[in-house]
């Protein structure tokens, strides 16, 4: 059986119940001028499908010669993916990797069991004003995937599969929804979807999945009578069949979800993993700083300074 912390046979579906399950409000921090909403984990939920991380980054506006500098760090036991609605971030990892992230593209990194990267905005990009815009996510992997090889795919916003009609244009950025397939092989079953919808339009979400979310990026949704603002993220009942509608402004929204993961997961900074030991031996495979023989690498192209392990 899959592991559902709010999974419970008992809890009736359907029509004797709301639809959703739980609204998670984000934590807003301020990093400078740069605002990071984070949606998941939360104390409502750890993860929707395998999604264990979801931050939405901005909308901020930098000046000339301004940007985002993450130096190069670790990651272990996860996939991430980097979606930009406006911006572009250059990517460098430990494989080799030198991938520009733009808006619309997806670009998916396998961490498994282990890997180094950075996001910058750098070069030619800090030679003018920049709006950076976007939301990074990180997918938990089964057990069984924790120590595969790293691994990065870049897939251009041509390659991604558009619905359109009734109102509403879709681009699937991972999995399978609504008859449609990314072709992108993922270590679980999921789905990703990015979502404009006019005034008063209507979608369904996807019934082949048992765990689903949607979070709002702008506008507003009504579901079961209610009205749903911007920067909520509403998790739905497994098995219910829902759909949602746009408000008056219309609503431009984040679908996902997919299989619930099979037990929970360990998270301390940028490692997730199924059991502390895990989270132990990356800990000090980072610490030990062997970059030429030890676990981690650090980027070819970017590797004059790293993030220091957290001292807990």
């Amino acid at each position: 059986m899959s592991w559902n912390p709010a999974l419970d046979p008992s809890i009736p579906i359907g029509d004797q119940v709301d639809s959703i399950e739980s609204v998670i409000v984000p934590r807003a921090r301020d990093l400078g001028g740069f605002e990071v909403r984070r949606a998941l984990p939360s104390v409502q939920r750890q993860m929707v499908g395998p999604f264990i991380f979801f931050d939405q980054m901005g909308p901020a506006e930098f000046l000339t010669g301004e940007g985002i500098d993450v130096r190069p760090h670790p990651h272990i036991g996860l996939g991430t993916v980097t979606y930009l609605m406006k911006g572009r971030l250059h990517h460098r990892d430990s494989l080799g990797t030198d991938q520009w992230i733009e808006p619309g593209a997806v670009n998916w990194m396998m961490a498994g069991h282990g890997i180094t990267h950075s996001e910058r905005t750098d070069g030619a990009a800090r030679q003018a004003p920049l709006s950076m815009f976007g939301l990074q996510t990180w997918l938990a992997v089964p057990k069984s995937r924790e120590d595969d090889p790293a691994a990065f795919v870049h897939r251009g916003k041509e390659d991604l599969p558009e619905l359109e009609g009734e109102g509403k244009q879709v681009r699937l950025i991972l999995g399978e929804a609504w008859g449609a397939r990314m072709e992108l092989e993922m270590p679980s079953e999921v789905f990703y979807a990015d979502a404009v919808l006019q005034p008063g339009a209507a979608i369904p979400l996807p019934d082949n999945h048992e765990d689903r979310g949607i979070y709002i990026l702008s506008g507003s949704l009504f579901s079961g009578g209610q009205e749903y603002e911007a920067g909520r993220m509403l998790v739905f009942r497994p098995g219910d069949q829902v759909s949602v509608k746009a408000g008056g402004q219309g609503a431009r929204l984040m679908l996902l979800g997919g299989a619930t993961m099979d037990g929970p997961r360990y998270l301390w900074w940028n490692f997730v993993a199924s059991s502390p030991e895990r989270i132990q031996a990356a800990k000090e495979a980072w610490r030990a700083g062997d970059w030429a023989h030890g676990r981690f690498r650090l980027p070819p192209q970017d590797n004059q300074e790293f993030i220091p392990a957290p001292n807990n």
